[in-house]
């Protein structure tokens, strides 16, 4: 059983008192070995509580044990060391030798861990960004096609965009800077990133040689592009999580129980959700509103250039009434809001890319796939509310009122929309005086019923003169609509005899 302090202090005083571990046991009322123990501790300058260290059968192994822990640098496996020791001659169970293996490892990181020093950020010095994979979404062609995430942020105010993307080109790349400058409304003095074949064209003697577009793009906003150390991702850790907390909101998981986004535009609103959520609630690190301490961080940032850095994006092409551009005597749509505007398209290997300089910057507003002469690429999706289903059928017309009457009984509800869409396709006479009809029947039986009945009819093809009261009369009785169907007399489902008149007069058929 474990001493109390109050009865250690008394057994070190009856053996500072007698001088002897059995005199000293017998007046503290303990074993001579307990005193023996509480004495060797305080003698050796030890805590009288600490454990009692018994000699092990690995000791004779630990310095090996340490030396190759020391060798591999703390990765070394703990099966493996037990392998050795086993042909060195140890007769130990594995488990020993894990635990002799985890306590060197710990030692040795202890004293090989990397330190970091804290980053004191300043307003308007430094953005990060970095690229993430982003949802699977169906592209130019209805394939479900991977997508990217460009996650850029301010170190100082923590105010995080956050921009789709179908690619980490080039081009691309300098759309979402653009982008990110102009929702922050300012440009930094220094932007971080990671080594890519886009920024850092090779490494020479340790020294990153950057893309020579992204030196003239630096120069055109006024900022500098600055690499971190390469593979080593802790030196821009900003980036880094911000990446890490785009994905785990926007990519559907079953943690977040997310929907996969139905179109490119889907994606982009939901980036910008994403955005303004972060950006409204309080930082854990700074205690602040990163949207509240932007406002502080503008007056820090360098001003706007007035245009945009467009040399990387192509050519440039004036978007007609018709919302299409003309690119190698083909057609192209492009979305709405966009006409008479300046636009700026490359082809990107089979595709051909359409970038728009919006309020937010510039921004990927169409991606089609490249063609040929005399065949268009039309994106109906392109054309919202037009009078043409997107399979090429024209759209029901949709019944406005224009007098009293028409107003009083479209009131009714929709089936009488679906009954006058439906009788005036089907060619029915004397519509005017059926809709008064109805409203007469309305006053009498109710709105809901008449307006039940007209639909009924609408998909019955039920629009002759007292039919309406027919199916009320009808519905009342608790009879089932699908009574209603009157067949047509003059169509027989009954095969016809016209291939008899290929028989000859000798009863065989002709050849």
């Amino acid at each position: 059983m474990k001493k109390s302090d109050r009865e250690i202090m008394e057994i070190l005083e009856a053996f500072d008192a007698t001088g002897c571990a059995h005199s000293a046991a017998g007046l503290a009322g303990v074993d001579p070995k307990t005193v023996r123990r509480y004495v060797a501790a305080r003698e050796a300058g030890l805590p009288p509580t600490a454990p009692l260290v018994r000699a092990k059968m690995l000791d004779p192994y630990l310095p090996k044990i340490a030396e190759w822990v020391e060798r591999s640098e703390g990765k070394v496996r703990a099966d493996k060391v037990h392998q050795r020791l086993v042909g060195m001659g140890f007769a130990g169970d594995e488990r020993t030798t894990r635990r002799a293996v985890a306590a060197a490892r710990s030692a040795w990181w202890a004293g090989h861990r990397r330190t970091y020093r804290p980053w004191i950020t300043e307003p308007g010095l430094w953005l990060q960004f970095d690229w993430g994979t982003g949802p699977l979404v169906p592209g130019p062609d209805g394939r479900p096609r991977s997508t990217w995430l460009f996650c850029a942020w301010l170190a100082w105010s923590r105010f995080r965009v956050v921009i789709p993307t179908w690619d980490r080109k080039l081009e691309t790349l300098l759309s979402c800077l653009d982008s990110t400058v102009r929702q922050v409304g300012g440009v930094p003095s220094y932007a971080l990133t990671d080594n890519e074949k886009t920024v850092t064209v090779e490494h020479i003697a340790g020294v990153p040689v950057r893309h020579p577009t992204i030196v003239a793009a630096s120069r055109h906003y006024g900022t500098q592009v600055i690499t971190c150390v390469p593979f080593d991702p802790e030196s821009k850790g900003g980036s880094e999580a911000t990446v890490r907390i785009a994905k785990a909101d926007l990519l559907p998981t079953e943690v977040n129980l997310g929907q996969q986004c139905v179109s490119f535009a889907a994606l982009q609103a939901a980036c910008v959700a994403w955005g303004e959520q972060v950006n409204a609630r309080t930082h854990r690190e700074t205690a602040a509103v990163p949207a509240q301490a932007l406002l502080v961080e503008r007056a820090r940032l360098h001003p706007l250039p007035a245009t945009p850095f467009t040399a990387a994006l192509g050519v440039t092409r004036t978007v007609n009434t018709d919302q299409t551009i003309r690119f190698g005597s083909v057609r192209y749509s492009t979305p709405p809001g966009h006409v008479g505007a300046e636009v700026w398209v490359r082809v990107d290997g089979e595709e051909l890319v359409v970038v728009a300089n919006t309020t937010a910057g510039l921004i990927e507003i169409a991606r089609h796939t490249l063609s040929t002469p005399g065949r268009p690429r039309i994106d109906l999706g392109h054309y919202p509310g037009h009078p043409q289903h997107p399979d090429g059928a024209p759209r029901p017309p949709t019944p406005k009122a224009r007098t009293g009457a028409e107003e009083a009984f479209l009131g009714l509800g929709l089936g009488a929309h679906s009954w006058l869409i439906e009788a005036a396709a089907a060619g029915a006479q004397r519509v005017r005086s059926k809709m008064a009809a109805a409203l007469e029947l309305a006053a009498l039986v109710g709105i809901d019923t008449v307006d039940a009945a007209l639909g009924v009819a609408a998909a019955a093809g039920r629009f002759g003169d007292g039919d309406t009261l027919a199916i009320v009369t009808h519905q009342a009785a608790g009879a089932p609509a699908s009574a209603l169907v009157i067949p047509d007399d003059s169509h027989s489902a009954q095969p016809g005899t016209s291939a008899w008149a290929a028989l000859g007069a000798t009863g065989q058929v002709n050849p």
